[in-house]
């Protein structure tokens, strides 16, 4: 849900494993701000820290996402690759967040596989979820 602590608990994790040692690669969506107003999304790569506007109010375009406008190419270019790159030179598990209600066939696909563990983040554990995602990257016993 809007608001739990998926990108605030996304990135204590990246801290984390960079903090071992780990290299971290892939993208992440950071919200564009006005005046404490949501007016889009950037989507960064982790690993270039090359960024671009992908969805935002000023954007004209046939898709839309909410009230956003979806630059498709630059979700392309930017995500698409940085998704590319980083699981070209991963030894690692893969770190997705998604809205619970996402419906996507991709997504449900993924959600049926016997090797996705699927945490939800809350308002009440998004502060301890990141040590507990840590201990499973690392293959550790909970």
């Amino acid at each position: 849900l809007p608001g739990a602590g998926k990108t605030y608990c996304l990135l204590k994790v990246i801290e984390m494993l960079e903090g071992d040692g780990l290299k971290v690669g892939g993208m992440i969506t950071e919200p564009i701000v006005k005046r404490n107003r949501r007016e889009g999304f950037y989507v960064m790569d982790w690993a270039t820290k090359e960024k671009r506007v992908f969805a935002s109010r000023e954007i004209t375009s046939k898709t839309m996402v909410g009230r956003y406008g979806v630059d498709i190419s630059a979700l392309e270019e930017v995500g698409v690759n940085a998704l590319r790159g980083a699981t070209a030179n991963a030894d690692k598990p893969l770190l997705l967040t998604l809205h619970k209600k996402s419906r996507n066939p991709l997504l449900q696909d993924i959600r049926r596989r016997d090797d996705v563990r699927i945490l939800e983040v809350t308002m009440v554990n998004r502060n301890l979820l990141p040590y507990k995602i840590v201990k499973l990257m690392k293959g550790e016993v909970l």
